[in-house]
């Protein structure tokens, strides 16, 4: 009845350190969600906190999320949404799956006749990365991503395809039959048009992905005034986000992938201007942690 979301990384495009990028966080995208039995046990002494087994994004987050798991190894999925560097790069230093107890599922969104070890394997081998996918320790499965509806890790996950810039690129919708999240950090829903606010259009795989979700995640790196630039970058602007999960129902939204120049208090500053949006909107940050 309950899911627990995770973030692990919230920026986009590149990772970022310094005293300015403190609060939020400067890894790259990365969440994990999970059946959230802390709330079902909420009143029993000592609850259950289970090590996640549904990655979505495997960006330098990672590292934050390996640290969780200590000496255990990772046993689970892992669903990028696409190819892009930020989405990815926290994959080979994913020490808590680099073990020999491990069991790793990774799915790419990939062509139909594409094989999925052999993309990796073009951007991690010699001389860009010392060592290939296959010379990952561990029980790894390499497969593509279908769309629709699928089990994973005892949840039921539905990918849509959603415009973006250079490569394919799907949505997550995850669910336990009870409770709904939507994941979508990288769209640019200008793809179809202008829409009927300017600011992209609404359209049908972006409203089937977030329709009556109790939280919908999705990016919102550039304002309402840089929708040029999101536009030449593939992505969208924070006025989109919360048209889209006003429209399709949604009950939250965060909103993640946040831009690396944008500084914490950049970061706040954005905040006050969402105060007034029909639903509750936060701003993501490293280490939050959202029950539906």
């Amino acid at each position: 009845m309950f899911l627990r979301i995770e973030f692990w990384g919230v920026r986009g495009s590149t990772p970022v350190c310094g005293v300015d990028f403190v609060r939020y966080g400067g890894s790259t995208s990365c969440i994990t969600i999970s059946p959230d039995e802390r709330a079902a046990d909420a009143g029993a002494d000592g609850a259950a906190d289970p090590l996640p087994r549904l990655v979505l994004d495997a960006g330098t987050g990672l590292l934050n999320l390996a640290r969780r798991f200590g000496a255990e190894s990772f046993r689970g999925t892992i669903l990028l949404t696409h190819m892009h560097w930020d989405h990815m790069q926290g994959l080979p230093f994913f020490w808590a799956a680099d073990r020999e107890a491990a069991e790793v599922d990774l799915r790419l969104p990939i062509g139909g006749d594409e094989d999925a070890e052999h993309i990796l394997g073009r951007v991690m081998q010699p001389p860009f990365f010392p060592i290939g996918p296959h010379e990952l320790r561990g029980s790894w499965t390499f497969s593509g991503i279908e769309a629709g509806p699928a089990p994973v890790q005892g949840l039921t996950v539905s990918a849509h395809d959603v415009p973006h810039k250079g490569g394919r690129t799907v949505g997550y919708r995850v669910t336990d039959g009870a409770a709904s999240v939507a994941y979508v950090p990288d769209h640019r829903p200008t793809a179809f048009g202008p829409g009927d606010d300017g600011f992209g259009e609404y359209h049908r795989a972006a409203l089937d992905l977030a329709s009556d979700v109790d939280v919908l995640v999705h990016g919102g790196p550039y304002r309402a005034d840089e929708l040029q630039i999101a536009d030449n970058f593939g992505h969208t602007t924070i006025p989109y986000a919360i048209g889209l999960a006003t429209r399709a129902g949604a009950k939250r939204l965060v909103i993640t992938h946040h831009s690396p120049v944008r500084t914490d208090e950049q970061l706040d500053e954005l905040s006050g201007l969402v105060a007034d949006a029909a639903l509750p909107v936060q701003f993501a940050f490293e280490g939050l942690d959202v029950s539906t």
